[in-house]
């Protein structure tokens, strides 16, 4: 029997020719995006309330922020994680030292937290694990809801979805997203008579003085948890036609909400350090088309470096981004194009949340300064008024001979501060045996207060892996768009 030669090569073809996976080519001009939020993004969170430190304690915290995955919403922020705390270990020697010095004998402890569960707004749980993780030196001041708010009422509907689903109305470009609005660092007496919950800081700045207590997380304490394993929200319907501005320089003074990728300190970086950083949220034009989704990834350098010096002079930062680079989803959407290139851009810093022990000052073009409180000079101030009371000898008329005074040795309560300033309440305690050993307190802190705010070094300016910031672009670049008909090369 004689077999048609074409028939025949129809059927030898079949067997080589790969199979064609409806995902990676468009069907009817339509194309199926995964959503997935990758490993290492980090969940931004606060608690719900006091958390103990102790191994195996149940933990509940909120997003602060919502998560996206390309160009939309996949969690809102508000969504309840749950966890636990998984570990304990003892602090460093120099920090139980300082400790024991500041009268405080509570066997200190670290605790970490590691977060199991999504409990989605719409009854769903998703389970998600994350890097067990230490909490953040700051406390989140939840916004108070305002009741029957016409403008609230605006807000909650005014989230306008392109045709692929996308949120627009989260991502609009905004002046300054003033991140560190909410975010709170005092710890002392000012934090007190501030914002809401002012019974219970009460309660944590007495049990911070006493010589032994609890250990515990307070209520609205910051973690940033990464991921680690990657989130799955299924995928998308899109149409490769509804992205013409995908990949296009952003418009001068847009803003982008970035996640930095390399870890800053105003100590220990140098000029010429490189600097990345990923897209969290996507950026739209004015138009409401994607510009940017999440996930691209912006690359640039340190251009100025300085260490903190004596007497409280702040360390400083400035870095900006030159180059941008899109995710591979992006050349699935635009599969006729020939090459994909990162491209030239200028941006800077425009606002952010530093993690160190002091909050920051962003310029006009993009440095950024630690910010320290003149209010620290008040502590010296007061330490030495209580030094002088412990030391003060009261005298009075001597009954036997008229005319002449006698001391009448230091006030009980000037004894009791300068112990209280030396080592706190233990301090308070042991300075009543003597009105040398209270004098004697009462300097040591007021020596120990001189030269931690006006003598020893200021603050450093410190960026940790994964914190948010935001950056605005500049005036464009020569080459306005990644894939434009040249290769896809910066110029």
């Amino acid at each position: 029997m004689r077999i048609n030669p074409s028939v025949l090569a129809i059927i030898v073809a079949s067997f080589f020719v790969p199979t064609i996976d409806a995902q990676t080519v468009p069907s009817e001009g339509t194309f199926s995006m995964t959503l997935h939020v990758p490993s290492g993004a980090p969940l931004r969170l606060y608690l719900t309330g006091r958390v103990s430190k102790q191994v195996g304690a149940p933990v509940e915290a909120k997003l602060m922020e919502p998560i996206f995955a390309f160009d939309r919403q996949v969690v809102p922020a508000g969504t309840v994680v749950l966890g636990k705390v998984s570990r304990t270990e003892p602090v460093n020697k120099w920090q139980r030292t300082s400790a024991i010095l500041n009268g405080d004998f509570t066997p200190l402890r670290k605790a970490q937290i590691e977060f199991t569960t999504l409990k989605l707004p719409d009854g769903r749980e998703l389970s998600a694990h994350t890097v067990e993780t230490m909490g953040l030196n700051s406390i989140y001041i939840e916004p108070l809801a305002k009741k029957n708010s016409p403008k609230k009422k605006k807000d909650q509907t005014a989230q306008p979805q392109d045709q692929n689903g996308g949120i627009l109305g989260t991502a609009k470009q905004t002046a300054k997203d003033r991140i560190n609005g909410a975010i709170n660092r005092g710890k002392g007496f000012s934090d007190i008579v501030r914002g809401p919950n002012k019974k219970e800081k009460l309660v944590d700045f007495l049990w911070s003085k006493a010589p032994y207590h609890p250990q515990y997380w307070r209520r609205g304490t910051r973690f940033d948890a990464p991921l680690q394993d990657s989130l799955d929200f299924g995928s998308a319907s899109v149409k490769p036609a509804d992205f013409g501005a995908l990949g296009t320089q952003p418009a001068p003074d847009s803003v982008a909400h970035v996640r930095l990728l390399t870890a800053l300190n105003s100590a220990s970086t140098k000029q010429g350090d490189v600097v990345e950083a990923v897209v969290t949220a996507p950026l739209f034009s004015a138009e409401h088309e994607l510009v940017l989704p999440e996930g691209a990834k912006l690359t640039g350098e340190v251009v100025l470096a300085r260490g903190a010096r004596h007497f409280h002079r702040a360390g400083q930062l400035r870095f900006n981004f030159q180059k941008i680079e899109l995710p591979q989803e992006v050349a699935n959407l635009r599969p006729a194009a020939p090459q994909f290139a990162p491209m030239k851009t200028q941006a800077t810093l425009e606002a952010a949340e530093g993690t160190g022990k002091a909050p920051i000052q962003v310029d006009s073009e993009g440095g950024v300064k630690a910010k320290e409180s003149n209010t620290r000079f008040i502590a010296p101030a007061l330490s030495l008024v209580v030094a002088s009371a412990a030391s003060y000898e009261g005298r009075h008329l001597d009954a036997d001979e008229p005319g002449k005074y006698v001391g009448g040795g230091a006030h009980v309560s000037g004894r009791t501060l300068g112990g209280g300033l030396g080592l706190g309440m233990v301090g308070a305690a042991i300075s009543q045996t003597s009105p040398y050993v209270g004098m004697a307190f009462g300097y040591y802190g007021f020596a120990w207060s001189t030269y931690s705010t006006v003598v020893g070094r200021g603050a450093e300016v410190e960026f940790e892996k994964n914190t948010m910031m935001d950056i605005k672009f500049g005036a464009r670049m020569p080459g306005s768009h990644f894939l434009s008909p040249s290769a896809g090369q910066s110029r």
